[in-house]
């Protein structure tokens, strides 16, 4: 299979087929996730919380990410590799552009940034400078601490239309692709069709040009014991990891998953 590169996942867009996402943080999983025909592996900063046993996303470093995303690289056969920009790595421009080139070297071929429009310069520089950027909105888990916890975001009207403003914002300023988290699946399916540039949900129901899952959670494993709403373990009647990430695969493309329990209301 060739490898997928932003033209290919523009062009599924265009042509209305779901683009598949995991998280992905070790080599062997790289492998067996980009075989099973996954489009992107995201080296997420969620390895905070799912390999690191830390109860935000908060304690990861660039060191980290870097380390993960060089891992991921040697395993993967063919797949667009996207690696968080983790917790204040991007708190000015300067920040920005030398821990984009760190993650870069390291062999992600985009980086995910989570924030708003203010957002806007630093995206424009690092696409100027050779960095795609998938820009991150909605529930934003590095800024747990000022939403009070996982909420969803967007239900209410003036936050819909900031979300609507600030997507369309970012694509404006150069962001190749967006990711929308915990966004009311109506909200989230308006955003995708407003923007040229492909869009990935994650709790935002089916009508995003995308999805993406926690590696773990779609295995059923969990540190905690709590399921979030938008997780399908797939693990369920499958015989093996690679039957379950050949499920994944197959749902999303068929627009089976997600189906509407997995998503949220205004």
């Amino acid at each position: 299979m060739p490898a997928v590169t932003l033209t290919t996942l523009n062009g599924l867009k265009a042509k209305g087929e779901k683009i598949t996402m995991l998280t992905c943080y070790d080599a062997t999983f790289a492998k067996a996730a980009s075989e099973a025909g996954v489009e992107v592996l995201l080296v997420g900063d969620s390895l905070g919380m799912v390999l690191q046993g830390h109860d935000s996303t908060l304690p990861v470093s660039t060191a980290d990410m870097a380390y993960h995303t060089a891992c991921v690289k040697r395993g993967n056969a063919g797949a667009l590799i996207l690696a968080d920009l983790p917790f204040m790595a991007h708190a000015t421009c300067e920040q920005a552009l030398a821990n984009s080139a760190t993650l870069m070297q390291a062999g992600a071929h985009m980086v995910k940034i989570e924030g708003a429009a203010w957002l806007a310069e630093t995206i424009t520089l690092l696409a100027q400078r050779g960095v795609p950027v998938c820009a991150h909105l909605g529930l934003t888990p590095q800024a747990v601490n000022v939403f009070g916890g996982y909420k969803v975001q967007g239900r209410q009207e003036a936050q819909a239309e900031q979300l609507r403003r600030d997507a369309q914002a970012l694509e404006r300023a150069g962001a190749a692709m967006l990711l929308l988290e915990c966004v009311p699946s109506a909200l989230a399916s308006e955003i995708s069709q407003a923007v040229s540039i492909p869009v990935i949900g994650i709790g935002a129901g089916s009508g995003t040009d995308g999805q993406v899952l926690v590696l773990h959670d779609m295995l059923g494993l969990s540190l905690s014991g709590r399921v979030a709403r938008f997780v399908k373990n797939f693990m369920v009647g499958q015989q093996d990891i690679q039957g379950a990430l050949a499920a994944y695969v197959a749902a999303v493309k068929d627009v089976s998953f997600p189906a509407s329990e997995h998503g949220f209301s205004a």
